[in-house]
């Protein structure tokens, strides 16, 4: 140009890439995040054994109570063992020490529900007192785990406690976890963790006036065990009461000792399963008073 004008055109580069940047790579990495999570659960569930399966269930639930009364939502599949059938199947029991009963009239009158002053108010009081053991054994069900998890020593044991609420009571169950056993092989010496454990059980169960039943369980793989598995059980149940005791409760709240062996298994469809191998602790429903005035029908 004449003048010595010099004129400068700049070209912008651009593309696709200015819309989509790098968007995209966030998005497959979270796919493959998930999808190797997915392979990861779909492994872990096949490499799992049963027990550890309950266990996982167990730690996940909002409460470790069953939600139901009847037996059918318990971990015994609908099989409950009763007062009148603490010997069944061939329980040896090894000691039998009852409190001092209620007055036998009391509770004839609210078996057969037979008393004089109105039987509407008799059902009424029957199902209050019945409501409030309900709610003193969820309550010490939940400090029992409370206790446990707030104890560094216990709380790996929070998956072999099992609590529930029976038709007879509040159903405490210590069970074995592979590599994780109650007691030593063969004998009935607890493990150092058993001892704590009782202990703090023992020292929650004394604080509500119900008996206690303790029945011993063996796997169907312990029968070549030294000694019968009958008298095993009947050892271990008879320590486990000995620990409840030095955990603070009273001797006279001991209802019933006895050894179940195998006949009561945990786990039905596997026998040798390490968890039917276990302390069973029954902290029994009493029976209420019966209304003052009350008297038997002539």
């Amino acid at each position: 140009m004449a003048d010595g004008t010099v004129i400068i055109k700049r070209i912008k580069k651009g593309g696709h890439g200015g819309h989509h940047g790098g968007a995209w790579k966030v998005a497959y990495a979270d796919f493959v995040t998930a999808m190797m999570a997915f392979f990861l659960l779909m492994w872990l569930i096949n490499t799992t054994t049963p027990e550890q399966k309950r266990g996982i269930a167990d730690y996940f639930a909002p409460q470790s109570i069953a939600q139901t009364v009847s037996g059918s939502g318990g971990v015994l599949g609908g099989k409950v063992m009763g007062e009148d059938d603490a010997h069944a199947g061939g329980a040896q029991s090894v000691m039998q020490k009852q409190s001092p009963p209620s007055p036998p009239s009391s509770a004839r009158a609210l078996a057969s529900g037979s008393t004089q002053g109105g039987a509407g108010g008799t059902t009424q009081s029957s199902a209050n007192a019945n409501s409030a053991q309900d709610g003193d054994f969820a309550h010490a069900a939940e400090a029992i785990r409370q206790s446990v998890q707030d104890n560094p020593d216990l709380a790996n044991l929070t998956h072999q406690l099992i609590l529930e609420q029976t038709p007879q009571g509040l159903r405490i169950q210590l069970v074995d976890q592979d590599g994780r056993p109650m007691f030593q092989q063969g004998s009935a010496e607890p493990m150092p963790y058993t001892k704590k454990l009782m202990a703090a059980v023992g020292a929650i169960i004394d604080t509500l006036p119900n008996r206690v039943s303790i029945s011993g369980h063996t796997a169907g793989n312990d029968s070549n065990a030294t000694g019968s598995e009958w008298q095993m059980s009947s050892a271990r149940a008879d320590a486990a009461r000995a620990l409840l005791q030095a955990g603070g409760l009273a001797s006279d709240s001991i209802y019933e000792v006895a050894g179940k062996a195998g006949s009561e298994p945990l786990l039905p469809e596997d026998p040798n399963g390490s968890a039917n191998r276990r302390l069973s602790i029954l902290l029994m429903k009493e029976a209420p008073p019966a209304p003052p005035g009350n008297t038997l029908a002539n």
